[in-house]
């Protein structure tokens, strides 16, 4: 029989979604099915296995705080997110229109889970991705000072399809750092979607940076056309717990 060698060699050759199916199909009833009815199973298999593989990857670049599901958010709790709000988010067209997005509201409202959610669903549609909270991006630009690889990050960060930026404006920044921000935000800005989520209402933005001229070189790139979700209510987190 040439079960073997021909599983052997679809595994050599790296097709492994065919290599499995192959193999049950030898120990199932497709004896009946057609060659090409076979093959379109082989191939069909093959292609998931790719799929799932690049969806895996991407995940992994992207280093999500949290697994999150754009099917599991709770859209009943009124917090100013309706389904169709997600329905119009989900369709991704902010980044193909490589727009910024940001979600704003008090601590447990859902902003972090719905940006790793909507994260996820891009990678899921072979977007590259990646997440940062702010905290983490200010450690990774004080290492890549220390090793003279600024740029090498800046670089970096700008090719990924969509950047999320966790957690703007929890913490006081160093101007350098808001200098890096800005550098950051530029290589972006109508290149490549951004999607910001914050404790700090929009309106109190400005005041954040704490320097005028880098305040308005910031918030320029980051608020002007932006989509602005506004997220309401109690904590989340807080009514799972009672």
């Amino acid at each position: 029989m040439l079960t073997e060698p021909l599983y052997q060699g679809l595994q050599d050759l790296g097709l492994r979604g065919m290599a499995r199916t192959f193999s049950a199909q030898e120990k199932g009833t497709s004896q009946d099915l057609s060659f090409a009815e076979r093959l379109a199973l082989l191939i069909d298999a093959e292609q998931s296995e790719r799929r799932n593989y690049r969806y895996a990857q991407r995940l992994r670049w992207a280093k999500f705080g949290q697994s999150a599901s754009l099917e599991d958010i709770d859209s009943r709790t009124p917090r100013g997110l309706d389904r169709a709000t997600v329905t119009q988010l989900s369709t991704l067209a902010f980044i193909a229109d490589k727009l910024i997005v940001l979600i704003t509201g008090p601590t447990g409202v859902g902003k972090s889970y719905l940006a790793c959610a909507l994260g996820q669903h891009a990678c899921r549609e072979n977007i590259s991705v990646r997440y940062l909270r702010l905290p983490r991006l200010v450690d990774e630009l004080v290492r890549a000072d220390a090793l003279k690889k600024k740029s090498q990050l800046f670089k970096h960060l700008a090719k990924f399809q969509l950047l999320i930026l966790d957690d703007f404006g929890l913490t006081p920044l160093a101007d350098e750092i808001k200098r890096d921000l800005l550098e950051i935000i530029d290589d972006r800005f109508d290149k490549t979607a951004t999607l910001v989520t914050s404790q700090l209402p929009v309106s109190k933005w400005h005041e954040y940076p704490a320097e005028p001229t880098l305040a308005d070189a910031i918030l320029d790139r980051i608020v002007h056309n932006a989509y602005k979700i506004e997220l309401k209510g109690e904590s989340m987190r807080k009514k799972k717990a009672t």
